[in-house]
């Protein structure tokens, strides 16, 4: 019998620009897996649902304002590392108030859904490629 693994949630989204590119942040230095691409998101709070975490994370991580009416689940990923198993929605987001900003140390790029597989993901996004793509068609 294996060892149950807790399992995370996190969030996810797909912020779409007017030219159909997606997000991507790069994962700052001294951060796990540093230097990995990955859709804007963070851990879900015990107290927040997967839309509510997100306004939040969108709001601390790139300064912009998000209504949970906007938001649309679009896939999920399914993953497990070393330590936990990760289960994360991935929402498209087409509207949002502000410019988002680099506001935790991460690198920020705009990025047209056929170039996605040209970035270092973590392994937990990378399923989330090809259901993105076809969104975006």
């Amino acid at each position: 019998m294996t060892q149950q693994k807790p399992v995370v949630l996190v969030v996810a989204v797909a912020l779409i620009d007017d030219q159909r590119r997606v997000l991507l942040a790069q994962r700052p230095a001294g951060k796990k897996m540093a230097g990995l691409w990955e859709f804007p998101g963070g851990k879900v709070e015990d107290h927040e649902t997967p839309e509510e975490a997100l306004v939040r994370e969108l709001h601390e991580e790139l300064g912009i304002d998000v209504d949970a009416a906007d938001l649309e689940p679009l896939a999920f990923a399914s993953h497990t590392y070393d330590d936990f198993h990760l289960l994360m929605p991935l929402f498209d987001c087409p509207t949002w108030r502000g410019t988002p900003q680099a506001k935790e140390g991460q690198t920020l790029a705009w990025v047209n859904a056929d170039a996605l597989s040209s970035y270092a993901m973590p392994p937990a996004d990378l399923p989330l490629i090809e259901p993105l793509r076809r969104a975006l068609k």
